[in-house]
């Protein structure tokens, strides 16, 4: 068995998924910004039509 206890497994879990969730986040914005600006392009990263303006 695993010295770590279970819930010091649990916290480390979380908070490896919200550092892998903000930078997976952060790089589909990097990326976003380099490409240029289509329409269809906007909907890999947006699945619906924002209306002009609505995403930076």
């Amino acid at each position: 068995m695993s010295s770590i206890p279970a819930r010091t497994r649990r916290i480390i879990a979380a908070v490896a998924t919200l550092a892998f969730l903000a930078f997976y986040i952060w790089l589909a914005t990097v990326v976003a910004d380099a490409l240029p600006d289509s329409f269809w392009i906007d909907l890999i990263f947006i699945p619906w039509p924002a209306p002009s303006g609505a995403c930076p």
